[in-house]
């Protein structure tokens, strides 16, 4: 059963139409991943579901009694209830239900006090009024039991939230626990359609984990847009793919979406060859045999078969993000010193008495909560702000360059790209600038923009190009795919392995983190633990410390690298490996019907080959006969021209037979190829 229906959705701004005749449906159990470049169009459809947005034509229809949850990427709150009250009273029904009983307990007192003295009137309204309040009662017990203050409470806990922040105002907490709050209310509500714009972009690690885990357990359908590759391939069951030629649907995770659409590409230009190869066959025996009366009929018959030929246009190739990162110049072998650093705001000390050291060539992932000081401790290595006692020292020859989180901080509003890019680096020429914006996608007019006028995922784009055109040998970026498509974050993990300085990034996108991060640093109670392995060589080593009971310690000197767990012990390892092994399947089978289908053509191209030849041959000797017996004096010889006669007559026969040989086996091949 389905619970929500689009028919024929449309939606445009201005010449650009997002999607056209868009048809989806969404079962009650549906798990859905939108992809898609930034401006597609996969908010917008959210939008158009959630009821906050109408299409230009189409229709939606949502089954009766179907609940819709929407968690949005802007959010607009100010209320002053607090977190408890807010979450509770996002249930739908309980507030109407406790209106209810408050006017029927109201109702129950004035009767009570009245002066009447119809005391059996009085009775058998008490009654009537008892009769409902205790039907209140109980409907409110139901939604106490489904709607229990303790699932309440443990997902405002896996969330991040602390006790004491149970009784605090939504207007007190930052824009990103706002959404953690709205998000809360939604899992509370369990609606029958989660409808889900970018849910982790102001979560932590921790909380990522918690939220996939808590995803995995939901029964009902939802909609989600991610940048997060490997948490679209645990979550989602199905595709909606925002492409140039239209909107596609696909059954499977993301990774079998882009096996599924590079098969189709393949089969595309394919089919497009043969087609064009046929094409140019029909031409060639038309061309060859127009002349030719007793080919007449063939010759008509190819002209149709031409006429009636498809044409098969492939898929459109999507601009995409592409750079990679300049040789950097060489820094001493201690980068970044930290000694005895501590920082504090107001009584909160967030970090105390680190003692850290960068070495050159690291590549270092920095977890850990929200609020923790991950930012805080970027910003101090970055120079954005001072530590408030100890040292923090550059090495020789260091030049760092910082990617902040909330990078519209750190742009002119009222600049243009251009100029905020070339301003970064005063000496690089219009050339280069041009050049290192097309990459970012930034061409033509585009370079004149404001920055103002950029959406969230362009002043992502323009904050990296301005740190590609001085990018120096050290690198640190807090939470740099925030706000970038998937596409665009996939291509910055890939640009970022092409860096050869040192890189220190915070990142909760785990597909980012496992695939760049060499060392870790965990933030956590005022310090920084460290351990020298991969993201997946940590968390195993604290589940087989928590296994034996052992205290996490704060900090751990450098020790040699273990050697990495077997790759079986890990899902996304296994999904890897079985990807790999169907890919290589997939080729092992394509390479044998090539080679099939090349054991078939070549003998049959080959015949066709050495007929074409002894073809052309005996034609221009017919060319030449036909010359000499054009001359009359040819035939003041009569063996010379009796001899000329007969050759051309047995040559005729001889072409007459080839060419039907050429026909037969240009059947054939056309056969063996379609």
């Amino acid at each position: 059963m389905s619970v929500i229906v689009l028919e024929e959705i449309s939606l445009g701004f201005g010449k650009k139409t997002l999607f056209d005749r868009l048809a989806l449906r969404v079962a009650q159990t549906d798990r859905i991943g939108l992809i898609g470049p930034n401006g597609s169009g996969k908010t917008s459809l959210l939008r158009i579901i959630a009821g906050e947005q109408a299409p230009d034509s189409g229709n939606l229809r949502v089954s009766r009694g179907t609940r819709l949850g929407y968690l949005a990427q802007e959010l607009e709150l100010s209320t002053e209830q607090s977190l408890k009250d807010f979450v509770r009273a996002s249930v739908p029904g309980r507030a109407e239900l406790e209106t209810a009983l408050s006017a029927a307990d109201q109702e129950m007192n004035a009767l009570r006090k009245s002066a009447r003295n119809d005391a059996a009137e009085i009775e058998t309204a008490q009654l009537d009024l008892g009769e409902r309040i205790s039907n209140l009662h109980e409907r409110l017990a139901h939604y106490d039991m489904q709607y229990s203050d303790h699932e309440m409470l443990r997902i405002l806990a896996g969330l991040g939230f602390r006790t004491s922040d149970h009784d605090r105002s939504l207007v007190e907490l930052s824009g990103g626990w706002r959404m953690r709050a709205v998000l809360a209310s939604l899992l509370f509500q369990q609606p029958d359609l989660l409808l889900l714009d970018e849910p982790t972009n102001h979560l932590d690690m921790p909380t990522v984990a918690w939220f996939a885990d808590f995803l995995k357990r939901y029964r009902k359908a939802f909609i989600l847009i991610c940048h997060d590759r490997e948490f679209l391939n645990e979550q989602i069951e199905r595709v909606v793919s925002f492409e140039p030629e239209a909107v596609r649907q696909y059954s499977g995770n993301y990774q079998t979406y882009l096996a599924q659409r590079a098969e189709e590409q393949v089969i595309l230009e394919n089919k497009a060859k043969n087609i064009q190869r046929e094409r140019e066959q029909a031409e060639r025996f038309i061309a060859r045999f127009r002349a030719q009366a007793t080919k007449a009929r063939a010759v008509q018959s190819r002209i149709k078969a031409l006429q009636r030929m498809e044409s098969v246009e492939t898929y459109q190739t999507r601009r995409s993000m592409r750079f990679c990162f300049p040789p950097s110049e060489r820094s001493g072998q201690d980068v970044l010193t930290l000694n005895e650093v501590s920082k504090r705001y107001g009584d909160n000390v967030v970090l105390d008495k680190l003692n850290l050291t960068v070495y050159r060539g690291e590549k270092i992932g920095i977890i850990g909560v929200n609020g923790a000081g991950k930012t805080t401790l970027l910003k101090m290595m970055a120079g954005e702000i001072e530590p408030d006692s100890g040292e923090l020292r550059l090495g020789y020859n260091v030049t760092a360059g910082y990617y902040a989180q909330h990078h519209s901080e750190t742009l002119e509003r009222n600049a243009t790209v251009f100029d905020q890019v070339a301003g970064q680096n005063p000496d690089a020429g219009i050339t280069r600038v041009r050049t290192i914006l097309g990459s970012f996608l930034f061409s033509g007019d585009d370079v004149d923009k404001k920055v103002s006028a950029l959406s969230g995922g362009e002043r992502s784009r323009v904050a990296l190009a301005r740190l590609l055109i001085k990018p120096g040998n050290l690198l640190l970026m807090d939470e740099p795919t925030n706000h970038l498509d998937l596409e665009s974050s996939e291509s910055l993990a890939e640009s970022l392995t092409t860096y050869d300085g040192t890189l220190i990034f915070v990142s909760h996108n785990r597909s980012l983190m496992r695939r760049l991060a060499e060392k870790i640093w965990n933030v956590a109670e005022r310090g920084v633990e460290t351990y020298p392995g991969t993201l997946d060589e940590y968390l195993d080593s604290c589940r087989r410390r928590r296994n034996q009971g052992e205290q996490e310690p704060k900090s751990t000197p450098p020790q040699p690298r273990p050697a990495a767990p077997a790759s079986a012990d890990f899902p996304q390892h296994r999904e890897r490996k079985a990807s790999r092994a169907a890919d290589k399947e997939r080729k092992r089978l394509e390479a044998l019907l090539r080679e099939q289908r090349r054991r078939r053509l070549e003998p049959l191209e080959k015949q066709l080959g050495e007929i074409e030849t002894a073809i052309a041959g005996l034609e221009e000797l017919q060319r030449q006969r036909s010359e000499l017996l054009a001359d009359p004096g040819v035939y003041a010889d009569k063996e010379r021209s009796a001899r000329l006669i007969r050759c051309y007559k047995e040559d005729k026969e001889k072409l007459d037979q080839l060419n039907d040989r050429w026909e037969k086996i240009q059947t054939e091949l056309e056969r063996s190829r379609s």
